[in-house]
C-alpha cells in the first residue's frame, strides 16, 4: 500500500468577488516532480499545463471545495477558507500526513496528522500542485462569471480589487458575487 503525503492550499482570499476555493491534493510520497512551483510564480498557461499534467496522472488525487461570498460575509475570509479546506479534506477521504499553508486549518477533532507551515506552497510539491489546482479551477469559475457581470472584468481580474473593477462597483454597483464585507468602504466612498 502506498504511502501518501497531502497538501491543502487556498486561493481567494483577498478579491472582492467570488468564492475562496481550496484543492487538497494526495500524491505518493515517493514521488518526485522536477521544475514545480507555486501557482503564483507561474504564468496561467503554465497553470494550464500543469493542471493538465495532473490530469495524467492517476496516483495523484485531488478534491476541492468553495466557500461562497455570501458565506465569506457571513463568517469572515478565515474562517471560510477553513471551512472549505476541512470540506475538501473529507471528500478526498484518503489516510496521510497533511500539510496546510500557513493560515489554514482543519475543523477536525482527531484522527488527522496535519501541521499548518509557513510557505509551505513553496516547499512541498503536494501544496504547491494544491495551489495549481485551486487557482485553475477558481480562475476558469471567474472567466465564467465574466459572462454574467461583463462589467467588472472578471475574465481578467478574477474579482480582485483592479481599478478596472473599482470603477464597475462605483458606477453600476454591486453583482452578488460580491463580497459585502470587501467592499462597504468602496461604495460608501
Amino acid at each position: 500500500m502506498k504511502e501518501y503525503i497531502i497538501g491543502i492550499d487556498e486561493v481567494g482570499r483577498g478579491p472582492l468577488a467570488g468564492p475562496v476555493m481550496v484543492a487538497v491534493v494526495a500524491m505518493p510520497l515517493s514521488l518526485k516532480i522536477d521544475d514545480l512551483k507555486d501557482s503564483k510564480a507561474l504564468t496561467e498557461f503554465q497553470r494550464e499545463e500543469w493542471f493538465e499534467w495532473l490530469s495524467r496522472h492517476p496516483e495523484i488525487k485531488y478534491e476541492v471545495a468553495q466557500v461562497s461570498s455570501k458565506i465569506i460575509d457571513r463568517i469572515n475570509i478565515t474562517q471560510a477558507a477553513n471551512l472549505a479546506a476541512t470540506r475538501a479534506y473529507k471528500k478526498l477521504n484518503m489516510p496521510g500526513f497533511v500539510i496546510l499553508d500557513a493560515g489554514l486549518k482543519l475543523n477536525i477533532s482527531s484522527g488527522v496528522n496535519f501541521q499548518s507551515m509557513v510557505k509551505a506552497d513553496e516547499k512541498y510539491d503536494c501544496v504547491k500542485l494544491a495551489s495549481i489546482v485551486a487557482k485553475v479551477l477558481r480562475d476558469r469559475l471567474m472567466k465564467k462569471y465574466h459572462k454574467q457581470y461583463p462589467q467588472f472584468g472578471f475574465d481578467r481580474n478574477k474579482g480582485y480589487g483592479t481599478e478596472e473593477h473599482i470603477a464597475a462597483l462605483v458606477s453600476t454597483g454591486k453583482s452578488p458575487l460580491h463580497r459585502e464585507s470587501f467592499i462597504k468602504k468602496i461604495l460608501l466612498g
